[in-house]
């Protein structure tokens, strides 16, 4: 397997300004070399990760605890409210649960570009001759590898305290396919984000402030037919409500639909304005 190596442009070479990141012509990378970059970028991400590996406390507790809080919390009056009892339940929450793994996981890929650009990372990215795009796609790419890992244990934890899968294998593998598909596009929120804001606490209270909302405003973790008409107004439009519905119905084998569709249409809409937005602040962060 070949490796792919990063030279940075020497500083104050023919047409780069003096103390300015050289900024490489995207139009003339070729295919195989920009996959050849964002291998080698999404490498060098692994190995941050293996060097720190307490950044994956996230990913390997928060399906946890989230499955054992609200099942053994709120699993007998929510399950009793769905014509069952706990187990019913579990299997209401975990498909909602696979909705919300994406945006957590999204958060911290603001951060971690926050961080990046705080530690001069990408100013040292950004003098070489690699696409800029490169570099915010290969960071998408390993968080995807960790919320599979995320979602591996959601649904390992899930099958644990008594879920029950009614429909197909595909079912299951398309519901967790979709929340991925999903989870990429919200990442490129949270890179923007993470560009714009000055710290990574900005970061984090901004998104949380994005996050509950959504959440908690959405079918992810209870019914919204006993919620206010006006608050159903807003989970009928919430994205989150739109893919917790299409992984439930995906599992168990009920009708999807227009959610999948739904789901679906949403996720390329954000992919296809905020990830040039994003290319476009990287290039131009000072």
């Amino acid at each position: 397997m070949s490796t792919t190596t990063l030279t940075p442009t020497p500083a104050g070479s023919a047409g780069t300004a003096p103390g300015k990141p050289a900024v490489a012509d995207e139009g003339r990378i070729g295919l195989r070399a920009n996959l050849r970059h964002i291998g080698a970028l999404a490498r060098r991400n692994l190995l941050q990760i293996k060097k720190d590996p307490e950044s994956m406390f996230d990913v390997l507790l928060m399906p946890v605890i989230f499955i054992l809080l609200f099942v053994y919390v709120f699993g007998g009056s929510v399950g009793a409210s769905l014509g069952g009892n706990r187990q019913e339940y579990v299997n209401y929450l975990v498909p909602g649960l696979m909705a919300m793994m994406g945006l957590n996981i999204a958060m911290a890929v603001g951060t971690g570009v926050n961080d990046d650009f705080r530690k001069g990372v990408m100013d040292r990215f950004r003098t070489m001759p690699i696409a800029r795009s490169s570099v915010l796609i290969a960071k998408i790419a390993v968080e995807l590898g960790r919320l599979m890992v995320a979602m591996l244990i959601l649904l390992g934890m899930g099958f644990v305290v008594g879920m029950e899968l009614h429909g197909p294998v595909f079912g299951l593998l398309g519901a967790v396919a979709l929340s991925a598909v999903f989870g990429a596009s919200i990442m490129w929120i949270f890179i923007l984000l993470g560009l714009s804001m000055p710290t990574v606490q900005a970061v984090q209270g901004t998104a949380m402030l994005v996050l509950m909302p959504l959440q908690f405003g959405s079918s992810i973790f209870v019914p919204t037919e006993t919620m206010p008409g006006w608050l159903q107004t807003f989970t009928d439009y919430n994205p989150l409500s739109n893919l917790a519905d299409a992984a439930r119905a995906l599992m168990q084998g009920d009708p999807v639909g227009n959610s999948v569709w739904w789901t679906l249409g949403w996720a390329a809409g954000i992919t296809l304005v905020m990830a040039p937005l994003a290319v476009s602040k990287f290039r131009k962060k000072a």
